[in-house]
């Protein structure tokens, strides 16, 4: 495989609210669009070791308002959107076979935007994954192209884009149904009312794929966004080497520094909107003896710190740290949410709030895409990927 030094593409595709958060529905108003950008950016690095990257926002009018405040009310209704949006990204991917995070492939981040004006937050500091298109528009990001529906409400986006700053040449992509409305997309939930201000989430993240970035999101998304009273905190524990020496393909499995630099990288990329002047990371290490010792912490925004924690036992720093007050699983291992409260509340701690995030559904995706679900499945298998990188290694040795 050639190495080359040309310009990795870098492209935003800003699209209006989607009609329904169902893979059908999604696939009928976006994969035409999806599978002309995928097709543009492929084509530029084909044949090289480059991976190209594409922001996706999605615009979900009113999500800044206070009807959706504190976050954890619209949490279920957004973290369904991004594990079917992220679930047709991988249908569209396998259908067209577009390698996804890998050499000559595409790098796939999904965030949300308000394009609404709401006066509560316009005087705020906005970070993602939720934003507002003015926030987007003067972030500066180096993007060689914005990609917008060639619709209305397309043509209404990039004008307004435009009008707040946004400096960045348009493509016209072909367009499918929208939605002028959240309705059946968001819905808040009342029963939910606490603030959150330190988060935590566990796992191996090893070759960052969608199932990962669902969950990183998601833990992003529970996150909110003020504190008049001090910082907020993002925790990612990340299973230590010595963990992993058991799993298949093991001398494929990327190592701890690998994976918590991976980790930051797409989480400073859903969550840090400052144009470069006001950027302000700075990464502080630390490793002291006992348990969760070693980590990295990073200062993402004035007020946001992102901590990458090496973990060697399934609780992390859940059951040494007692400030934290939202626990972000799958459904897939909620039953670690019930057993981390029951030691907190051994210590006398108050029980962690616990945020379930949907699965990557394989049989939605296998429904409405011509590729089968075992190809979409190695799209979000950390081991059918170490798999591949075997093959690829041995294949150029």
């Amino acid at each position: 495989m050639e190495h080359d030094s040309q310009t990795v593409p870098y492209v935003l595709a800003l699209l209006p609210a989607p009609p329904s958060p169902a893979v059908r529905q999604l696939k009928d108003a976006y994969d035409r669009a999806l599978s002309r950008v995928f097709a543009d950016v492929s084509s530029q690095i084909r044949g090289t070791s480059n991976i190209a990257k594409i922001d996706i926002a999605l615009v979900i009018p009113q999500l800044l308002s206070a009807q959706y405040q504190p976050r954890s009310k619209a949490f279920a209704s957004l973290q369904h959107l991004l594990a079917t949006f992220y679930t047709f990204v991988g249908t569209v991917s396998a259908s067209d076979n577009v390698e996804l995070d890998g050499p000559g492939g595409v790098d796939v981040r999904v965030f949300f935007v308000d394009d609404q004006d709401c006066s509560e937050v316009q005087q705020q500091r906005l970070h993602g994954p939720v934003t507002n298109l003015k926030t987007l528009a003067i972030s500066q990001r180096a993007w060689d192209r914005a990609y917008v529906l060639d619709t209305i409400s397309g043509e209404r986006l990039a004008s307004r884009f435009s009008e707040y700053g946004a400096s960045v040449s348009y493509s016209k992509l072909p367009g499918g149904i929208a939605s002028i409305s959240p309705e059946g997309v968001l819905v808040a939930e009342e029963g939910r009312s606490t603030k959150h201000y330190s988060v935590i989430v566990g796992g191996t993240f090893d070759h960052l794929h969608l199932g990962h970035k669902l969950l990183l999101t998601a833990t992003a998304l529970a996150l909110d966004p003020f504190n008049n009273e001090g910082n907020r905190s993002l925790t990612v524990g990340i299973t230590g080497d010595e963990m992993l020496v058991n799993k298949k393909f093991a001398e494929y499995l990327e190592s701890w520094e690998d994976r918590w630099q991976n980790t930051a990288s797409f989480l400073k990329a859903i969550v840090d909107f400052n144009p470069p002047e006001n950027q302000v990371s700075s990464i502080q290490r630390t490793e002291n003896p006992g348990p969760n010792g070693k980590r990295v912490s990073i200062k993402v925004v004035p007020d946001l710190y992102i901590h990458l924690v090496q973990i060697a036992d399934p609780y992390g720093p859940t059951i040494t740290e007692e400030n934290l007050s939202a626990l972000i699983v799958s459904a897939e291992t909620r039953s670690g949410g019930q057993a981390v409260n029951t030691e907190r509340n051994k210590k006398g701690w108050a029980s962690l709030e616990v945020f379930e995030v949907d699965v990557l559904q394989t049989g939605e995706a296998e429904e409405v895409a011509s590729a089968s679900a075992s190809s979409f499945e190695s799209k979000i298998s950390s081991t059918d990927i170490r798999q591949r990188r075997m093959k690829s290694a041995k294949g150029h040795l």
